[in-house]
């Protein structure tokens, strides 16, 4: 049952952020095994960002990610860079207004998280979007601990947002599943 999962962007969207409350969602929820590393340019804004997270049933031996079963990649930078680095039978999950790419592989799943989030309020939550989507989409986690651990791991000023927008990605993603887009 191994997942390997890359979420990557650039410096202040998030990805960090993402990748410890998906681990907390399969250790700490669905009690399952999972570890986390994250990678992050010098700048602290705009620079590369790329995490890691590892789900799976059994004792994790080695902890990075070589060949991601899922990547999440919200930047044009990112894709180029890990959209290779991806199991032929992977899922793949893009933000299509920052990762504008001619031929969207099959497996591939647009989420315009960056949109969805600013039509809720504030961009800072496209990377709750995404989580939504990754969970609607492989059901790496269950919607469940998806939902507890984004609220235990948000501000509470920002506990309402972050629901709607864990929300909106989750309804996203059926959506894209329901098209057998995939």
């Amino acid at each position: 049952m191994r997942q390997e999962i890359r979420i990557c962007g650039f410096g202040g969207q998030g990805v960090i952020t993402a990748s410890v409350i998906l681990g907390k969602a399969a250790a700490v929820y669905d009690n399952l095994i999972a570890c986390q590393s994250q990678s992050y340019g010098p700048e602290a804004r705009g620079g590369a960002a790329r995490a890691e997270v590892i789900i799976d049933d059994k004792p994790i031996g080695c902890p990075g990610v070589h060949v991601a079963d899922i990547l999440i990649a919200m930047s044009i930078e990112a894709f180029t860079r890990y959209g290779r680095d991806v199991k032929p039978d992977g899922t793949i999950i893009i933000d299509p207004d920052l990762v504008v790419i001619p031929d969207l592989p099959e497996r591939a799943y647009p989420i315009p998280a960056t949109r969805i989030a600013e039509n809720l309020g504030n961009t800072v939550v496209a990377n709750i979007v995404m989580l939504g989507a990754v969970t609607a989409i492989t059901g790496v986690v269950s919607e469940e601990a998806i939902h507890a651990s984004t609220i235990k791991s948000v501000p509470a000023r920002f506990k309402e947002l972050n629901e709607r927008a864990l929300a909106a990605g989750i309804a996203a993603g059926h959506e894209l599943k329901g098209l057998g887009r995939g």
